[in-house]
């Protein structure tokens, strides 16, 4: 990210020493990623903030105090914890270390991940703004993400090793961090420099590879299918794996299609680009083992092709 900056900084400081322009596609391409990179690192390093206030400063048993005990309505109350948590995905992903650090579980933090980017106030607000309740859009994004949620938490509660789900690199960072010793101001700047050099790459290569493939997939070819009940919702899913944008402006990107798109295919858009969208895969990539990034791509899509479909039968 330092060589792209500086190359910026060349072209607009210094032209001279670099006369050659870049060509149209890779100068879209890094526009492109750094828009991305720049909408989503104050989420992070909010996410960031608030993962070192749960580890550090809440003190032991105050959260827990408030669980139910029995493990899904545990989930379910963990899957609204976004109303009072209102980052975007990018920001999840660091507070969720934060909760697996503090002892909740892989399922737990899973059903977390999945809800909040979508149940939380700002993107009901945004949501609502958009569309209105015009053809059920906001009230099948809150319900369908709040089940997928919930649906993903129960299927890895079932997973016989849930610390399997975690990469080796988590858990070593989880026993430096039980291990970590001194005042509460010296262990959260210690913390936080852990969590950014933990994401920050990840973040790097997820907007990266987000404004590579904007530039690289036609557009043309996805808004020919735009009026098929089922080529648009798989088209709006992939549309929405690619773009990458922050949950709590999603909506108003998705309107600019509404008029050529199914009601379904914008749902199902509007489900999985919070969830499984490039940038999102990367980020969790820090946490979660491959296999499980697999089988929540396998899961959220297949989800939000089916509610895509019925919304599409009801409009």
């Amino acid at each position: 990210m330092l060589f792209v900056g500086v190359l910026f900084a060349i072209d607009a400081f210094a032209p001279q020493l670099y006369p050659v322009e870049l060509p149209t596609r890779v100068q879209d391409g890094l526009t492109l990623a750094l828009s991305v990179l720049i909408e989503s690192l104050p989420f992070v390093v909010l996410g960031v903030a608030l993962s070192i206030v749960v580890q550090v400063w809440v003190p032991p048993g105050v959260l827990e105090r408030w669980m139910p005990r029995r493990a899904w309505t545990r989930r379910a109350v963990l899957s609204l914890l976004g109303m009072v948590v209102p980052v975007c995905e990018c920001g999840n992903v660091p507070f969720a270390r934060g909760l697996l650090m503090r002892g909740f579980s892989v399922p737990e933090t899973l059903t977390f991940l999945i809800a909040a980017p979508i149940v939380n106030p700002i993107v009901i607000i945004t949501t609502h703004q958009a569309f209105g309740f015009d053809d059920g859009i906001l009230v099948a994004r809150l319900l369908g993400g709040y089940a997928i949620a919930n649906l993903i938490g129960w299927l890895y509660s079932r997973h016989p090793d849930p610390d399997a789900l975690l990469t080796d690199r988590f858990r070593a960072t989880c026993d430096v961090v039980v291990h970590e010793q001194g005042s509460r101001g010296r262990r959260s700047l210690a913390q936080f420099v852990i969590e950014l050099r933990a994401v920050m790459p990840a973040l790097v290569i997820g907007s990266a590879l987000a404004g590579a493939v904007q530039v690289l997939v036609p557009r043309d070819a996805l808004l020919a299918i735009g009026s098929d009940p089922a080529l648009s919702i798989i088209a709006m899913i992939a549309l929405a794996m690619v773009v990458s944008i922050c949950s709590n402006v999603d909506a108003f990107f998705a309107l600019s299609f509404a008029s050529t798109f199914t009601p379904g295919s914008i749902v199902a858009f509007l489900l999985v680009g919070p969830l499984v969208d490039v940038k999102m895969l990367a980020l969790l990539r820090t946490t979660f083992t491959t296999r499980v990034l697999v089988g929540l791509v396998v899961v959220v899509v297949l989800s939000a092709f089916a509610i895509g479909a019925a919304v599409n039968l009801l409009a």
